[in-house]
């Protein structure tokens, strides 16, 4: 049986938040005796930016903004240099989660050009001749309930619902190609918790051809870049058809849509990048032709 490094947190689910400590232990299973030169315990957190290839080269500013961002990196030494006995070897640890100064801890986020990432490592430094085992783990950085660092500016009235209208005369162009429909809703909110799902509906009240679908698009807005230029991009989520086929007219349709939690988090807007959310409101008629509504989104941490 060969040498095995683990860590195992205290949390089944790996989610801790700033101030809290970080427990577990480290777990070293071994055949037979083990003499090592010292355990050491690393916790990292940073933001890794990167440009899409249609914007690199366009600012040369971009290089130095696009930068890894380190929010926390401790290194603490769990034992000094000894010899662990054959079988599985449990240590006990307890880190501090602590930002570096002048820094916040950012919720985990995975998108296409920002991506927030926290993880432990363990280190157990062997002899020039033997090989060191290292183990890392990732976990999940939350902020405190109401809490968020990097909000987006106030804007006033955002629990209140917002009804809208869609229609070809409400369309861009006079919506050109689209057949006479019209269409009204209402959001419950565009503030709204990461925790708590999207709601509202929708009524088609009359349309002059088929409707083939109507769907609802969440989309991120990711920008990167510094006070000489910012490159932002647009991607989409994930797609929920909320009507199917030939939708009958004056027919209340709900709107529910539950956030994933690792590509999305509380709206952020820092200085060298930002993270924004907006949803898409889509009509596909059986001809193909398609009308879209625009939606800003504020995401909280309540």
């Amino acid at each position: 049986m060969s040498t095995s490094l683990d860590i195992r947190l205290k949390r089944a689910d790996k989610v801790y938040r700033e101030e809290e400590n970080i427990t577990g232990v480290i777990a070293i299973t071994t055949a037979s005796d083990l003499k090592h030169d010292g355990i050491t315990l690393t916790v990292e957190g940073c933001v890794n930016l990167q440009l899409s290839s249609k914007n690199v080269g366009i600012i040369d500013a971009f290089y130095n903004s696009v930068k890894p961002i380190q929010l926390i990196g401790v290194t603490c030494e769990v034992s000094g240099s000894s010899r662990l006995p054959a079988g599985t070897t449990e240590i006990p640890f307890e880190v501090p989660l602590k930002p570096r100064a002048n820094r916040v801890l950012y919720e985990t986020y995975h998108g296409v050009y920002i991506n927030i990432s926290y993880a432990i490592r363990c280190d157990v430094k062997r002899s020039f001749l033997s090989k060191d085992l290292q183990k890392s783990q990732q976990f999940l950085v939350q902020y405190w309930p109401g809490r968020n660092p990097g909000p987006p500016p106030h804007i006033k009235d955002t629990n209140r619902s917002v009804p809208f209208k869609l229609s070809p005369t409400t369309l861009a162009a006079g919506g050109a190609g689209a057949p006479d429909f019209l269409l009204r809703g209402q959001l419950d909110g565009i503030c709204c918790s990461v925790n708590r799902p999207f709601t509202g509906h929708v009524i088609l009240e009359r349309c002059a051809a088929p409707v083939r679908s109507i769907e609802l698009q969440l989309v991120r807005v990711e920008t990167c870049g510094c006070a000489e230029g910012y490159a932002r991009e647009a991607t989409e989520i994930q797609n929920i058809q909320i009507g199917d086929g030939d939708i009958p007219t004056n027919v209340d349709i709900p709107i529910y849509m539950v956030f994933p939690r690792l590509f999305t988090c509380p709206t952020l807007i820092t200085t060298n990048f930002k993270i924004e959310f907006e949803v898409n409101l889509v009509i596909v008629f059986h001809d193909d032709h398609l009308v879209t509504n625009n939606f800003p989104l504020i995401l909280v941490r309540e």
